[in-house]
């Protein structure tokens, strides 16, 4: 499926890749946009942190920790738009830098980034992702296309809105109740730890406790709920990830 973002501001396209890294599995997830408003301060070169969780053959797991950098042109994006993200990775030794372009690179881009390959050796590998990469990621993700307004719409239905707020409820109330009843007993990492309690009493503060914690039947009417919600939007049935 085609896909455009031409109604995305650079602010908004940031925001689709960092929901975009989350459906995909990538945790953890730090968006350096550092303020509520429509603008973001400098990033010192990236705009999302995350990280990938990877598991050994003897069942040890760690997690590797990549810098996105996320360009939204209406043109090719050229070299010089590269250079501070290397700087920085260069500084900080992440395991991945990944380019994110919501369309193309130019080709003195990609040769750039194979020469400084070639040349540097950098620590950290090098990956970009252009319009066919996304298109691949996002398919069967319609309810991520519609809430940014990333195809066209063909039918009269409920306001988009409308819909996209619903569903971002019965997933984050879906979300709570995945946890574990103890996030202190598990063998989460310290940092994910205290992330995942803040936005727990978050949730809490914002559905109300006893609203969250629900019998079986609630339960299955939140999933039921999400389904029907992302069906409407485009996923295929049972789409409940969160």
């Amino acid at each position: 499926m085609r896909i455009h973002f031409k109604n995305l501001t650079c602010i908004g396209f940031e925001e689709f890749c960092f929901e975009l890294l989350r459906r995909v599995g990538y945790s953890n997830l730090d968006w350096r946009k550092g303020t509520p408003k429509d603008s973001s301060p400098a990033d010192s070169g990236r705009d999302i942190i995350a990280h990938q969780q990877r598991e050994d053959v003897d069942g040890s797991r760690f997690s590797d920790v990549w810098f996105v950098d996320c360009k939204h042109y209406s043109k090719a994006v050229p070299p010089t738009e590269l250079q501070n993200s290397l700087a920085w990775a260069e500084a900080e030794s992440p395991n991945v830098l990944l380019f994110i372009a919501s369309g193309y690179f130019s080709n003195p881009a990609k040769d750039y980034l194979e020469k400084y390959k070639h040349s540097r050796k950098p620590r950290f590998r090098i990956k970009t992702w252009e319009l066919p990469q996304i298109e691949h990621l996002t398919s069967g993700r319609r309810s991520l296309l519609y809430r940014y307004d990333l195809i066209k719409e063909k039918y009269k239905i409920r306001p988009i809105g409308q819909i996209r707020k619903a569903e971002a409820e019965f997933e984050s109330k879906i979300w709570y109740g995945r946890k574990p009843a103890d996030v202190d007993k598990t063998d989460w990492e310290p940092e994910v730890k205290r992330s995942v309690k803040r936005s727990l009493r978050e949730m809490e503060k914002k559905y109300g406790k006893k609203n969250l914690l629900v019998d079986d039947f609630g339960w299955g009417m939140f999933n039921g709920k999400l389904s029907a919600l992302r069906w409407v939007l485009g996923d295929e049935w049972d789409m409940l990830d969160t």
